[in-house]
């Protein structure tokens, strides 16, 4: 019995359907791209938001707490000055002191009156007025450093107390990173650091040392038509500077986190983009990127750096660090940059 015409698969069909799995093929095998593989922190808003709030209420406080640290090693140059004049000059006005009560306190007028002639009467008259001169000078000086070193001694005891109200503060605010991290599965954990990563030029701060308040307002160097802050720029512009230009992207829409802030930058470990977890020299370009940013957190104003698997939070160093489906939510293919 032969087959109708019309029931045999045609030429044409079985090429079409040949070239369809061909191209199924190909789309499920090739590396993801960077739209693809968009990275995002383990959609974990929470998480994120707490230990921004931590990392910055520790960074706070760390330079509130250098800026006491440099403000008594001023007060204790001032006050050692003080108490090195104070010592000659009390010993210089205890000896007018005794001089007058040992002479009497008329020794003046029995001077003048001594005096045989006008012209000695005047000389004698001059001498007095520049000693009585000199013995107010030395006194009020003395009052005066003495003013100086107990405002000085005053000062130091202030700056102690908000050294040691900083100390508290850091110590709170790590511990309550910590508490966020172990909640999510964060632990200890080593990670690897390079101590000859170049140096950073510093971030512009202000005159007391404290970091400017920035926002989202310069033009995002990585072609996300976003926006980022000027620390930002300076932080993403040091590390091309150090030698680490392959694929970034910095500002993305979302409703958490810093990247709508322009606070953040994402820094593919791939030379084409956001892929699969990083190998060989891949984690290499990571490791090195990542210790780059830690070893200039305080120049550039790090918040926190994320990488394959693990956090690093000033004050605590790294910890692990829990994402969710793929390379991307586990940063295991980009190193995660956050700024103050």
């Amino acid at each position: 019995m032969t087959v109708p015409p019309t029931a045999a698969p045609s030429r044409r069909s079985l090429l079409a359907a040949v070239l369809a799995f061909a191209a199924a093929v190909t789309l499920a095998l090739a590396p993801a791209t960077r739209a693809a593989a968009e990275p995002d922190e383990g959609q974990n808003p929470q998480l994120i938001q707490n230990l921004e709030a931590a990392a910055r209420g520790y960074l706070e406080a760390q330079e509130a707490l250098e800026n006491a640290k440099a403000r008594q090693v001023v007060l204790r140059k001032e006050l050692a000055k003080a108490q090195a004049e104070l010592a000659p000059l009390r010993k210089e006005v205890g000896a007018m002191a005794a001089a007058n009560y040992a002479n009497g306190r008329l020794t003046g007028f029995g001077a003048l009156l001594g005096s045989g002639t006008s012209e000695d009467f005047f000389a004698r008259a001059t001498m007095l007025e520049e000693i009585n001169y000199r013995q107010n000078q030395a006194l009020g000086r003395l009052l005066r450093l003495e003013d100086k070193a107990r405002a000085s001694k005053e000062a130091m005891d202030a700056e102690a107390a908000i050294e040691q109200a900083m100390l508290t503060e850091m110590k709170k605010r790590m511990k309550a990173a910590e508490q966020t991290l172990i909640k999510n599965g964060g632990r200890s954990i080593h990670g690897w650091l390079d101590p000859n990563s170049p140096a950073a030029i510093p971030a512009p701060r202000n005159a007391d040392g404290s970091w400017p308040k920035e926002y989202c307002s310069v033009h995002d160097p990585t072609d996300t038509k976003g926006c980022v802050t000027p620390r930002t720029l300076h932080a993403y512009e040091e590390a091309r500077k150090a030698g680490y230009k392959r694929f970034t992207k910095c500002w993305r829409t979302q409703s958490w986190g810093e990247h709508p802030k322009g606070r953040a930058c994402d820094f593919a470990s791939a030379s084409g983009g956001f892929s699969g977890a990083a190998t060989g020299d891949d984690r290499r370009y990571g490791d090195r990127l990542a210790s780059f940013f830690i070893k200039n957190s305080r120049a550039l104003g790090v918040l926190y750096v994320i990488w394959y698997r693990k956090i690093w939070f000033p004050g605590l160093g790294w910890r692990s660090y829990s994402g969710c489906c793929g390379a991307s939510a586990e940063h295991t293919n980009h190193v995660h940059l956050s700024v103050y």
